[in-house]
């Protein structure tokens, strides 16, 4: 009989420093999809705040608390991040597991920006891209969410499929930028 062992999806690959930039994987946090039904967005809201004291975020942010957060990826749809999603949810929306279905890899450090930029077809100076906010868009030819958790500290979620590729995508990125400093 075959033996199982869990393995994270960036396993041996992390954490990697170059440069001023680390590319890490934290521990992945169970993760829950959200979808409010038709009509029930205003219970919904209600019941988040009652059992997690979470606001559903707006398009773009995420909301938080000690123990978990609430993460927009899309129309209609939030990743309930660190907490087991109450029962009562199930009754205005549907509730997908999806912490096998996703990898998270945190990218920190004074370039982690500059890293980000060569890779993400989007704005993600500070004036334009906030803490707090949060964006779905691709990270080379993959699709991810990134979440901008503090000025030079990022969180991205990538389909674990594709961990290792997003990975060798970042580390590619962060040596040419690091030669690029060196000159």
């Amino acid at each position: 009989m075959a033996k199982l062992i869990a393995q994270s999806a960036a396993q041996g690959l992390l954490p990697r420093t170059i440069g001023s930039v680390t590319l890490s994987e934290p521990q992945m946090p169970s993760l829950t999809s959200i979808a409010p039904f038709a009509g029930t967005q205003d219970a919904l809201r209600k019941t988040l705040q009652a059992e997690h004291g979470l606001d559903w975020p707006e398009a773009g942010q995420t909301t938080r608390t000690a123990e978990a957060r609430l993460i927009w990826v899309g129309m209609d749809m939030a990743f309930l991040a660190g907490a087991e999603p109450s029962l009562k949810l199930a009754k205005h929306a549907a509730l997908t597991d999806q912490s096998d279905a996703w990898a998270m890899l945190s990218l920190q450090g004074a370039d982690a920006t500059q890293v980000l930029a060569r890779l993400v077809p989007a704005d993600l100076r500070e004036s334009q891209f906030k803490t707090g906010q949060t964006l779905r868009s691709n990270l080379g030819h993959m699709q991810m969410v990134l979440i901008k958790d503090a000025p030079v500290d990022y969180s991205i979620l990538v389909f674990r499929s594709m961990a290792a590729t997003a990975v060798h995508e970042l580390e590619s990125a962060m040596s040419a930028l690091a030669k690029r400093r060196a000159l």
